[in-house]
C-alpha cells in the first residue's frame, strides 16, 4: 500500500537475531499504521496476562505513513507495549527528528521482545540490525547516552547520514515504573513507563539510520497539502499563540478558570501562578521557539536561565504538565527552579507529570506523619533529592518507583491518591471541566489529556463543561479523530489545522485511500476496540474507568465544584453506548 513498506522488524534480545515479517495491505487498511497497526502485532504476539518487565513482553515502535513526508505535524513516532506502570495497554509518543529517522530504515514497525544478558545499544537500518556491547554506556544519563552513540555511529558509519538516537536514563536501567525513553535530548515517550521496558531488556540505546524513502500515492497532493496548510496557518491565532507563548500560556489560563491543580488536587488554584506561568518564562529567561521538524507551530520553549543559582542552565521547556506538577502540585513558585527539575528528571530519564504527583504525595505523607521524611511545599533541594532517590531506587524511592499506587497503599493513602488505572492525570481538573473526567476514566492507558485533549472544546466554550447529558457522543467523536491522529501519528497541536476534510485528504494522498467521514471514523473505532479488547485481556473492569474518590468528595476550595460518582457513572455508560460497547465496557466480537 502506498505510505507504508509493508514489513514490521521483529528484533529477539536473547537471541542478537532478527527476522522480517509481511504485513498485508489488509492489514493496513483496517489498521492505517501507527497506534492500529502497533494494537494488532501486540495483541498477536503478547502472551495475555504478561509481566510488563519480562522478557515476553514487545515493545513497539512505529512511525505512521506520514512519517517521511512533507506534511506538517508528521515527524513523530510511537511506543507501543503493555505498561510496568498501569498493568494496561501503553502508547507514549515522541517528537523531534527522531521519526524520520525510523522511518528512512524502511520498517512499518519494529517489533522488540527477549532480554539481553548484558547492556546492549541496537543500531537498527535498512540492511540489518547490529548488537552493541553497553556496559560503557550504562550508568550515564541520557544526555551523554545520545551524544555518545551519535558520535560512534558518526565515526564508524561515516555514509549514513542523518541518525536518530532513542535511550534510557538511570532511571530506566533501575525499572522505574515511570521511566521514560528520550530523544533529542528534550523530547520523550514520556508516559506509561516505557522506558523501564527497555531497562528490562538491557537495552540502553536504539540508532536509526536508512536511506529508504516511501512511495506516496499522489506526492503532488502531498505537496500542494503541506503548502496550503503552510500559507493558512500563518495568520491562525492558535499557532501565533504556541509560537509567542508554547504551551505555558496553559498556566493562566487553567488557573483563572479554577482548575490548575494545587497542593497535591487540594485547590483549583495557585497564588504564585503569575511566578511560574509564560510571562515569567519569558522574562526571567532567555527563550526561543523550538520547532520540531517539519513543524511550523513551534510551539517550544528553548529556555536558558538567566540569573541565579541555575544561571546558563537550558532546557527545551519547561511545558505546562512540568510546570503544573512541580509548581501547581508541590507549590513551587519560581519558573528557574522548576526548569531546574525538569532537567534533572530529563537526564535520569523519568516522566515529570508522574515525578511531580509522586513529590507531592511525599510531601503530604510526610506532613500526615505516615512518613520520616524532611520535604514539604516549595522545598526544591528535598524535591530534587527524592528524584534522584527515585531513579537509584534508594530509600524510600524504592517504594515511589513502584509507582503511585504501590506507594499510596504502603503508606495507608489509597484514598488521596489521584490516578486512574495507575497514571496520574495531567492539569486539567475534572471537577471543573467535566469533560476532562470522561476522558481521563475512559483513556486506555490511564489518566490520559491527550487521547482526545477534550479540554480544549470546554475551555474554549464549545462544549459546557458542567453539561453531562450528550457529551459523551461528541466527546467520541473527538476521540475517533484524534485516534487517526495516532495511527498516522501526527502532533495534537494540529487538531483545529486538521479536521475531517484535512485528514482525508492527507489519507488519499500519502495512502491512495479515499476515505468519507464515516470511513475514518470505522477505522478509529476497529482501533479503540482492539486497544479495549488488550486491555481487558489483562484484567480491565469497568470499575478502572472510574476517578479518584476525592474528586467526588472533596470540592473545590474556590469554586464548591466536585464532579459526582453519579455523574462519572453516566458519562461512562454514555461512551459504553457510543462505542458501541456492552454496559460493562466490552466491545462486540472481533
Amino acid at each position: 500500500m502506498f505510505g507504508f513498506y509493508n514489513m514490521a522488524l521483529r528484533v529477539d534480545v536473547t537471541q542478537s537475531a532478527f527476522e522480517l515479517q509481511m504485513i498485508s495491505d489488509d492489514v493496513l487498511g483496517r489498521t492505517l499504521g501507527g497506534k492500529g497497526l502497533a494494537t494488532h502485532l501486540l495483541l498477536a504476539h503478547n502472551p495475555p496476562g504478561v509481566d510488563p518487565l519480562s522478557a515476553d513482553n514487545h515493545i513497539i515502535f512505529a512511525a505512521g505513513p506520514v512519517a517521511g513526508s512533507s506534511i506538517w505535524g508528521s515527524c513523530r513516532h510511537g511506543v507501543f507495549s503493555k505498561s510496568p506502570q498501569t498493568g494496561f495497554y501503553s502508547e507514549s509518543y515522541s517528537g523531534g527528528r527522531v521519526a524520520e529517522n525510523i522511518a528512512a530504515c524502511g520498517f512499518d514497525a519494529i517489533v522488540i521482545h527477549g532480554a539481553a544478558d548484558a547492556p546492549v545499544w541496537l543500531e537498527i537500518c535498512e540492511e540489518t540490525v547490529y548488537f552493541h556491547s553497553a556496559e560503557a554506556l550504562w550508568g550515564l544519563d541520557t544526555y551523554q547516552t545520545e551524544d555518545r552513540v551519535k558520535a560512534w555511529v558518526k565515526e564508524n558509519r561515516p555514509g549514513a547520514g542523518s541518525c536518530g538516537v532513542v535511550c534510557i536514563g538511570p532511571a530506566g536501567e533501575n525499572l522505574v515504573s515511570f521511566a521514560v525513553i528520550e530523544n533529542d535530548y528534550w523530547r520523550s515517550a514520556g508516559r506509561t513507563g516505557v522506558g523501564a521496558i527497555l531497562g528490562s531488556k538491557k537495552i540502553k540505546a536504539i540508532a536509526f539510520h536508512g536511506k529508504r524513502k516511501k512511495t506516496f500515492a499522489d506526492d503532488a497532493l502531498v505537496r500542494a497539502f503541506s503548502k496550503e496548510l503552510a500559507v493558512e496557518g500563518k495568520d491562525n491565532a492558535g499557532v501565533i499563540a504556541y509560537k509567542t507563548k508554547g504551551t505555558p500560556m496553559l498556566v493562566d489560563i487553567m488557573n483563572n478558570a479554577g482548575g490548575f491543580p494545587t497542593r497535591y488536587w487540594q485547590k483549583g488554584r495557585y497564588e504564585g501562578a503569575s511566578k511560574i506561568n509564560a510571562d515569567a518564562l519569558h522574562q526571567r529567561c532567555d527563550v526561543k521557539p523550538h520547532a520540531c521538524l517539519k513543524c511550523f507551530m513551534a510551539c517550544g520553549r528553548l529556555s536558558t536561565v538567566k540569573e541565579g543559582r541555575h544561571a546558563g542552565l537550558q532546557v527545551e521547556g519547561p511545558e505546562y504538565e512540568t510546570i503544573y506538577a512541580f509548581g501547581g502540585l508541590c507549590e513551587i513558585d519560581s519558573i528557574e527552579e522548576i526548569i531546574y527539575l525538569n532537567d534533572i528528571c530529563d537526564r535520569l530519564g523519568m516522566d515529570t507529570i508522574s515525578a511531580g504527583n509522586l513529590a507531592a504525595l511525599t510531601i503530604e505523607a510526610a506532613r500526615q506523619g505516615r512518613i520520616d521524611r524532611s520535604i514539604d511545599y516549595g522545598d526544591v533541594d528535598a524535591i530534587a533529592q527524592l528524584m534522584a532517590d527515585i531513579a537509584a531506587r534508594k530509600g524510600i524511592g524504592e517504594m515511589l518507583a513502584r509507582g503511585i499506587r504501590a506507594a499510596a497503599d504502603a503508606w495507608g493513602m489509597a484514598d488521596q491518591a489521584i490516578h486512574v488505572k495507575g497514571l496520574e492525570p495531567a492539569g486539567y481538573d475534572p471537577r471543573v471541566l467535566k469533560g476532562m473526567g470522561l476522558a481521563y476514566g475512559s483513556s486506555d492507558r490511564g489518566a490520559c489529556h491527550l487521547r482526545a485533549t477534550f479540554y480544549k472544546p470546554e475551555l474554549a466554550g464549545i462544549v459546557d463543561p458542567e453539561k453531562i447529558e450528550g457529551k459523551a457522543v461528541v466527546f467520541t467523536e473527538w476521540e475517533d479523530r484524534l485516534t487517526l491522529f495516532d495511527t498516522l501519528i501526527l502532533c495534537r497541536f494540529y487538531r483545529d489545522l486538521y479536521q475531517w476534510e484535512q485528514l482525508g485528504t492527507m489519507i488519499k494522498a500519502t495512502t491512495g485511500l479515499d476515505l468519507d467521514v464515516q470511513g475514518m471514523r470505522r477505522i478509529a473505532a476497529h482501533v479503540c476496540d482492539d486497544t479495549r479488547r488488550f486491555n481487558l485481556r489483562e484484567g480491565l473492569g469497568p470499575e478502572d474507568d472510574m476517578l479518584p474518590r476525592r474528586f467526588h468528595r472533596e470540592a473545590l476550595p474556590e469554586s464548591g465544584k466536585v464532579i459526582t460518582e453519579d455523574q462519572m457513572r453516566r458519562m461512562m455508560a454514555d461512551y459504553y453506548a457510543a462505542r458501541g460497547w456492552d454496559p460493562e465496557g466490552k466491545p462486540p466480537e472481533a
